[in-house]
C-alpha cells in the first residue's frame, strides 16, 4: 500500500501514542477520583489540538524539504480535512457517551476512568480497522463505492434520527450483559467488580464501560470510511483518527454541559457524511480537490454550530 510514511516515522509515532497514554494514565493516577473542571478540561483540550497542529506542521516541513511544496500541501490539507472529521464525529460520539453515563448515574468524578480506558481500546481497534481498510481498498478498488454509500445511507439515517434520543434500556448490549453476568446496582468507587455476600458482581461501571467499547466499534464502521475518502493513506488516516481520539476525553468533560446547546450539529454531520459519501462515489469521474473538500467540512460543521448557538440562545 502506498504512503508517505516511513518505518521510522511509523515507529516514532507509535512511540508518541505510548507516551501520550502513560502521561495520561499517569495524571488520572496521580489525581485519583475527582471531578475533572472546565478550565481543566479547556486546558487538556488546548494542549491536544496544539499537538495535531505541531504534527502537521512538522510532516509539511519534512515532505517540502524531501518531496516538494505541492505534496507537502496536499497531505497536510488531507490530513487536516481528516482531521477535523473525525473530531466533528467524535462529538456525536461524546453526546451518547453522556447518556451512558447519565442513565447509570456514574459521578462525574468516575467517568474519567471509563473514557481513558475506551479511548485506548478505540486506539488499538481503529489502527486493525485501518490497516485491514488499507489494504481492502488496495486489492479491491470497488469497496470505494460500497464506501461512498454506505455514508450516504448513514448520513441520510442521522438526519432522519437528529432529533431521536435513543433509548439505553433498551439497547440489545444491555439487555445482554443483564441477561448473561450478574451485575450489581451499586457502584464500588472505580471498581469494574465487587463482591455482595461472597459473590462476584460486576459494577454499573463495568457495563458502561463495554457500552463505550460497543458505541466506539459502530461509530468506527461510519468514520473510517469517511476519512478514506479524503485520502487512502494509511499513515494519514490513522495519525488523524488517533490524534481526534487522543483528546477525546478532554473535549468530553469541555462540552458535558453543553450538549443541548449543539443540538442541530448531528443533521451537519449528516451533510458531511453524503458529501464525503458523494465525493467516493465519483472519484473515478472527477475528483474534487482536497483543499474545497477541506472549506466544505468545515463550512458545514460551522454552520450547524453556529446555527445551534443562535436558536439556543433565541430560545432561552
Amino acid at each position: 500500500m502506498e504512503t508517505i510514511g516511513t518505518w521510522w516515522m511509523w515507529s516514532a509515532f507509535a512511540i508518541f501514542v505510548v507516551i501520550a497514554i502513560i502521561v495520561d494514565l499517569w495524571a488520572m493516577q496521580k489525581q485519583g477520583a475527582h471531578q475533572v473542571t472546565f478550565k481543566e478540561a479547556l486546558n487538556w483540550s488546548i494542549l491536544w489540538v496544539s499537538l495535531s497542529f505541531v504534527f502537521v506542521a512538522l510532516l509539511w516541513w519534512y515532505l517540502d524539504t524531501h518531496q516538494g511544496r505541492a505534496v507537502a500541501n496536499t497531505v497536510a490539507m488531507q490530513f487536516m480535512t481528516g482531521y477535523l472529521v473525525e473530531k466533528s464525529l467524535s462529538v456525536d460520539n461524546i453526546f451518547v457517551f453522556l447518556m451512558i453515563f447519565s442513565y447509570f448515574s456514574i459521578p462525574a468524578e468516575h467517568q474519567k476512568r471509563a473514557l481513558i480506558i475506551g479511548i485506548i481500546g478505540a486506539i488499538i481497534l481503529r489502527a486493525i480497522l485501518i490497516l485491514m481498510g488499507a489494504w481492502l481498498l488496495e486489492s479491491f478498488h470497488w469497496l470505494l463505492y460500497v464506501f461512498g454509500a454506505f455514508l450516504i445511507v448513514t448520513g441520510i439515517k442521522m438526519w432522519i434520527s437528529a432529533d431521536k434520543k435513543p433509548d439505553i434500556a433498551d439497547n440489545p448490549v444491555l439487555k445482554f450483559l443483564k441477561r448473561h453476568l450478574p451485575i450489581s446496582k451499586q457502584l464500588d468507587g472505580e471498581k469494574l467488580t465487587t463482591q455482595i455476600n461472597g459473590t462476584k458482581f460486576y459494577t454499573p461501571l463495568f457495563v458502561v464501560l463495554v457500552m463505550i467499547g460497543v458505541t466506539d466499534i459502530i461509530f468506527a464502521v461510519d468514520s473510517i470510511p469517511a476519512i478514506f475518502a479524503i485520502t487512502e493513506d494509511p499513515f494519514i488516516v490513522l495519525t488523524a483518527n488517533v490524534f481526534a481520539i487522543l483528546g477525546l476525553r478532554a473535549l468530553y468533560f469541555l462540552l458535558a454541559d453543553l450538549a443541548n446547546r449543539f443540538h442541530l450539529l448531528a443533521y451537519g454531520l449528516a451533510l458531511v457524511l453524503v458529501f464525503i459519501g458523494t465525493k467516493m462515489l465519483v472519484i473515478d469521474f472527477y475528483k474534487i480537490p482536497i483543499s474545497v473538500a477541506l472549506l466544505i467540512t468545515a463550512g458545514l460543521i460551522a454552520g450547524s454550530i453556529f446555527a445551534s448557538l443562535y436558536t439556543s440562545r433565541k430560545q432561552s
